[in-house]
């Protein structure tokens, strides 16, 4: 079948020039769900260095447990597959655990420790200005990179906590799940990455705020992909784009993706002077990428 790119001069015809060469690297982004649920996505982008295309190789859907094969098992299984010429592999879930819930992390009360992440996050919040002072970080669930982005001035992100109700079985998967694949792992914010690389594609602001609501989504991860196409020339199989589009879980996966390009191409946003060493850090757009 035939590679096609979703962008304003392929619409009608989303015919491309086949790829010539076999020399690529491979960048990999998994959309993460809970372990009992079927919505776990695999994006495989292949970047071919010396005619500078970008293509989406491969999207699996709904990996899902089936018997008395788990779907973790099926994840790693197809890592394991794909890992020829990749680099990494990008999650859209925390791969690390707060330091206070480690059982051979010090057991101080964060008032006063002096554990250098809890250490740094005491005097993070403590140098907010007074009108954004929050209620005090919880450091049993909560890692600096939570703390440091939920003060970005960007818009609203939501960010939840490694440990917080909500997210708590991901990372148990994630973390899970880590020791077992055979390539780096990083973590990725794809709420974040879009929100970034839809303001300098200049998709609006609606669509970016958008792209996982259940009503106005697909048309939101439309625009946006149409956008990323006409900007970077990303080449997708027609079927991935309809379910690009159709799955707000396919759609991170292969934003994952893309924030394992743009780190090899050392466009993602680096960590702070004094951001404490070792601790976990999340991948994301630079503000000028393109």
């Amino acid at each position: 079948m035939r590679k096609s790119r979703v962008s304003s001069a392929s619409r009608k015809n989303r015919g491309a020039p086949p790829v010539t060469e076999t020399k690529f690297v491979r960048y990999m982004g998994l959309s993460l769900s809970g372990g009992k649920s079927d919505k776990s996505c695999l994006a495989v982008l292949d970047y071919y260095q010396d005619q500078k295309r970008l293509i989406l190789s491969r999207l699996h859907e709904k990996i899902r447990t089936e018997e008395f094969v788990s779907a973790d098992h099926k994840i790693v299984e197809m890592i394991d597959q794909l890992k020829d010429n990749a680099v990494s592999i990008m999650i859209d879930a925390p791969l690390t655990l707060p330091k206070s819930v480690i059982e051979t992390a010090p057991c101080e009360g964060f008032e006063t420790s002096n554990d250098p992440e809890i250490k740094w996050m005491r005097q993070f919040q403590h140098g907010l200005p007074k009108k954004r002072q929050r209620k005090i970080f919880t450091p049993y669930t909560q890692r600096p990179v939570e703390l440091y982005l939920s003060e970005l001035e960007e818009e609203n992100l939501d960010v939840q906590h490694a440990l917080g109700a909500n997210h708590a079985p991901i990372t148990a998967r994630a973390v899970y799940l880590k020791r077992r694949l055979p390539l780096d792992c990083f973590e990725v914010f794809p709420k974040l990455s879009v929100w970034r690389l839809g303001n300098e594609l200049k998709v609006n602001k609606s669509h970016l705020r958008s792209y996982r609501n259940s009503v106005g989504g697909e048309e939101a991860r439309r625009a946006f992909l149409n956008a990323l196409a006409d900007k970077t020339g990303l080449f997708l199989y027609q079927q991935d784009f309809r379910l690009l589009c159709e799955n707000p879980h396919a759609f991170d996966s292969l934003i994952a993706a893309l924030m394992g390009y743009l780190k090899a191409h050392k466009k993602t946003q680096e960590r702070p002077a004094d951001f404490p060493k070792g601790a976990a850090w999340i991948e994301f757009p630079k503000s000028k990428v393109f």
